[in-house]
């Protein structure tokens, strides 16, 4: 299943991360949003995609693999394994569509 794109930077492009479920945490996060935050994460989205920042390993693409209300200064431990593990599903799962579509 293919990413949901978000966002075409003039650098970047942002994509919502897929499971290997084929569940899109980030597309859950972001829809059930108010109008306001839609707008707020939005143009975050594209500061990152436009101008850049340490991004530059997955050949122009930024890959958001989930969304949390953050309520404490520090990030929780079982969010930053969540994001690798659904990014590592993602990577996963978009080399095999590579093979695949190069062994038709």
């Amino acid at each position: 299943m293919a990413r949901r794109a978000v966002y075409p930077g003039a650098r970047f492009a942002i994509a919502f991360a897929r499971e290997k479920s084929g569940a899109c945490p980030a597309c859950e996060f972001f829809d059930g949003l108010n109008l306001l935050d839609k707008a707020r994460l939005m143009a975050l989205f594209r500061i990152a995609a436009d101008h850049g920042a340490f991004y530059d390993d997955q050949g122009g693409l930024i890959p958001i693999t989930h969304g949390f209300i953050k309520k404490k200064d520090r990030t929780p431990k079982e969010e930053i394994t969540r994001g690798w593990r659904i990014y590592e599903e993602d990577q996963a799962q978009t080399k095999l569509a590579i093979v695949r579509k190069a062994t038709r």
